[in-house]
This record gives structure tokens, sequence and C-alpha cells, in this order.
């Protein structure tokens, strides 16, 4: 019997069509690397990372303002490609692409055929609030991709029943804990949402504790660390909220921001992807990740929340919204929407991406976001200059560096040596410290987060270049006060516009003031 040519046409048609989803996922994840190598070019390192790179030169098990991962990749990334922009910011990037290519997988684990894993990674491309953490190096993007992952093998374990799964499931909710503390928010999540359906009866069986003590074992050294230090992390997080520091947002605000973050135009996804998880019979099997996010939500609203503390989550909309939509558009007469929408979000995002990343050049965005009247939303209570806080913090660090050398060779060399640079915060502090050595200044000293651990160097105080302080202030601590320089820059935010002074004789020793000299805010 010969076998019947239709059926081998059709075989190779749907090998094509696989072909050619696999292609596209990849193509969209590219592209998403792509933009992000090519931004920044006209900006420069993020008051963060400077702190993160400083960081990397004092690798820990645990730091005042987060665990140790992100830390560490700092240092591999200057290991593996040098201190250029580009370089530490590969891999935040890289992270960035490979949760775009894991938002379509998951969609078509959930019955998604390529549209929906198409759709789904487009939305997750074009949201705003990815494009922004994804472009610095920190913990967010990284984050963002480990509860996809979690999420990813969440729906394997429901689909296969292979609940072997569960020990790779810890590894990475380990891993996760290790980079961001705000993963324990997902893992009790993703717990009560197991509670509150039929996979319940997963916890009848050992793997799922087996993870959770696994990720508990690879999150235990940052515990051990934060109980040997009194838990400063705790006594950050209490300064902050009593300092209001934070912008106050109503649930009402606060999801405004998470739709303008996430686009507009993925609003319908992400929203169709909670219907689907809760309400649709195809995804009741994975009711879990429905209940997970709005656990999730609910707890960042009661935490006095940021707007990107709800950033990880959406993937798992995205993937479930491409499912959901896919399946409406099917049934629709209206065609052309089919195609019409993504094209749409993508020029609509391509649209906003330079308000969310910085691939104009600064002057461009200023004319460009005013003729849009559009900014990114404000993070914190801080007085703005012409551009938002997460650029102005990109501004002014070598200019700061080169004024504080000025003013450092100013002093006789024998002088220079017992001189002590003072930082009022991390960014000033990174700063000296990775763009000094160029002009032979010292590591600086501040009593901000986690340089406050590292101590006064063993300076003694005869001797000090203080950054941003007041002079009257300065005088009740040392004997002589000089004002040696101002530092100011037209992009950077008006904090960091501040007169630097040159002092003589601290009072009394270095060692001993310094525990008054703690500033976790």
């Amino acid at each position: 019997m010969h076998p019947d040519p239709s059926l081998h046409q059709t075989g190779n048609q749907n090998r094509w069509r696989v072909d050619l989803g696999v292609i596209a996922l990849f193509s969209v994840a590219i592209a998403k690397l792509l933009v992000h190598l090519y931004a920044s070019r006209h900006y420069g390192y993020f008051i963060d990372e400077l702190y993160y790179l400083a960081c990397g030169d004092h690798l820990d098990w645990g730091y005042v303002d987060q665990p140790p991962m992100v830390a560490l990749i700092a240092k591999i990334a200057r290991l593996l490609f040098g201190d250029s922009l580009q370089a530490i910011r590969f891999l935040p990037g890289l992270a960035g692409a490979i949760k775009v290519l894991l938002t379509g997988i998951i969609a078509r684990e959930l019955g998604g055929n390529r549209y929906a894993q198409v759709l789904a990674a487009l939305a997750a491309l074009v949201a705003p609030g990815f494009l922004a953490i994804d472009n610095l190096l920190s913990m967010n993007s990284f984050d963002a991709l480990l509860w996809t992952g979690c999420a990813y093998l969440l729906v394997r374990i429901i689909k296969t029943g292979n609940q072997r799964l569960w020990i790779w499931f810890g590894v990475v909710a380990g891993i996760g804990l290790e980079n961001k503390h705000s993963m324990l928010i997902w893992g009790a999540a993703i717990t009560a949402g197991l509670l509150l359906t039929p996979q319940r009866q997963f916890f009848r069986a050992p793997w799922i504790w087996l993870a959770g003590l696994l990720a508990f074992l690879i999150f235990l050294p940052n515990l051990i660390w934060n109980y040997q230090h009194h838990f400063p992390f705790l006594e950050l997080q209490a300064n902050i909220h009593r300092s209001g520091r934070n912008v106050g947002l109503t649930p009402l605000s606060f999801f405004g921001e998470e739709t303008l973050s996430m686009h507009p135009m993925t609003l319908p996804i992400w929203l169709a992807g909670l219907w689907f998880y809760l309400f649709n019979k195809a995804g009741k099997p994975f009711r879990v990740l429905g209940w997970a996010w709005v656990f999730t939500a609910g707890v960042i609203l009661a935490l006095d929340p940021r707007v990107y503390y709800l950033y990880p989550a959406y993937p798992t909309l995205f993937a479930a919204g491409g499912v959901m939509c896919e399946s409406w558009l099917a049934r629709s007469q209206l065609k052309s929407l089919r195609i019409g929408f993504p094209v749409l979000m993508l020029l609509s995002g391509a649209l906003i991406a330079p308000i969310a990343i910085p691939v104009l050049p600064v002057k461009t965005y200023i004319r460009y976001s005013q003729a849009l009247h559009f900014q990114q939303p404000a993070i914190e209570t801080w007085k703005l200059g012409p551009l938002p806080q997460v650029y102005a913090d990109q501004f002014g660090w070598k200019e700061m560096v080169a004024t504080v050398a000025r003013v450092y060779d100013g002093l006789p060399v024998d002088v220079r040596a017992k001189t002590a640079i003072f930082a009022r915060n991390y960014g000033q502090a990174g700063a000296i410290d990775f763009f000094g050595p160029k002009y032979g200044l010292p590591k600086a000293i501040s009593g901000h987060q986690n340089y406050f651990l590292w101590g006064p160097r063993n300076f003694t105080g005869e001797s000090v270049i203080v950054l941003q302080g007041r002079q009257e202030q300065l005088g009740d601590l040392f004997a002589s006060v000089t004002k040696g320089a101002t530092v100011d820059h037209p992009y950077s935010m008006p904090s960091e516009h501040f007169d630097v002074f040159y002092c003589r004789g601290l009072k009394r020793p270095l060692n001993e003031i310094w525990p008054t000299l703690k500033a976790w805010n």
C-alpha cells in the first residue's frame, strides 16, 4: 500500500509551520537583545550600576540592600567583557531576550499555536517597563526571567505530571532568592495558588517539599549573612518607608502606571491571560498561575509598592493572553485584526520606546518627550531636572570624579596619601571607585548602604575631601573646612549638584565616629 501523498504533504507543511514559529520566536528575542546593545550610546553609567560594580569588588554572601547575585554578575561581566557600558549591560539584555523567548514558549505549552506564541513574545518585547529594566545592570532583569522560569516549570509539571521537575523549580527559586528577596512573594503566591486548586495534591508527594528544601539551602548563605549583620535589609526598608521617599500610589494609580509600563496595547492581552487562568475551561488546569498573579498583586499593593515590583508577573499573563487572543481572533469576523493588532502594537511600541530606553541623544529625547507630553513614571519624590530620574542618574559621574581629582591633585604630595574621599551616597562613592583609578584617586568611603560596612579603609580623618555637605556642619567636625569646587551638570539629578569641601583635622578619630555615619536609606 502506497502512502497518501496528501498526508505526506500535510506533514511537511506542519513541520514548516513549526519551523516558522521557532524562527519567529527567536527573531523577536534577538530583536530585543539588539535594541539593548544599540541603546545607551549617548548616556552613561546609572547610579545603581556604579554601586553594583563596587559590590563586585567586594564579593560577599549579602549586602545591605540586595542578595549577592548582582555583584557576582557584575564581576563576571567585567572579567568576560570588560568595563564598557555594552559589556556590563550585555547580560541583563540577554536575560530580557531569554524572557521574551520563554514567554512565547509558555504560550505554546498552554496550547497556543504560532500566532499565540509570537503575540505573547511581542507583548513582552514592546513593554516599556521591560525595556527599561532590561537595559540596566540590576537585579530586576534577572528577577523577571527567574519568575518566568518558575512559571514555565510549573506549567510543565502540570502538563506532564513529572513531579521530579520540582527539583529544577527549587533550583530556579533558590537562585531567584539569591538575586532578589521578592522571589519570596512569587513563591508564596504559587503556594497559595496550589492550595486553592486541585494541584494541592502535589503536597502529598515528596518532590515539592524537596524543591522547597533545595531553594532554602541555596538561599541559606544570604540568610546567614543577614542574621550575622542583624538583618540590615529590614532596617533599610523600614527607613525608606519612614522617609516617604517612594511616590505614594493608590490601587487605581498603581494599575494605571502598570498599564502604561506594560504598554496600553498589551492591556487586553494580559487581561485575557488572567481570564484564561481564572475562568476559561482550557486554562483550568493552570488556574494556580491566575491565583498566583492575584496574590502577588495584592501583596505588592499592601507593601507601599514601586511600579516595577509587579513587572516579573506579567510574562505569565502575556503567554496565556496570547492563547486566549488567538482563540478569540480565530472566531472573529475581523480577520484584519489578526495582523493589524500586532503590527499596531509594534509601531506604537517603537513610538514609546525612547521614553523607556535611551536610544535617542539627550537633546533629541527632551524635544521628543515634550512633543509627546509623556514621561517615565516617577518612582521617588526627588526634585527633577530636564530628564526623568532613571536618565538623569546616568549623567555627571565622570565630570564629578574629574572635579574631585582636581581638588585632590591640588594637595601636597605627602598629604594625598592620607586623604580620604568621603561620599554622601553610593553613586558618588561608586563613581570614585570606578573612574578614580585613572586619576590616581583612592577608593571612596561612605556611610551609605554597604559602604558603611566596608568601613573607613584605615583613614584617620586628618585629611578628607567631602562630597556634598554644609560648610557650617562640617565646621563642627573639622578644625579647618575649605570649599574646593562645585559639581554641576545640566542633565544630572539636581541632588547631584553640590559643593566639594577639603577638610582637615577631624576632632575625633574617624573610626570612633564611624557608627554615627551610617546612612541606610
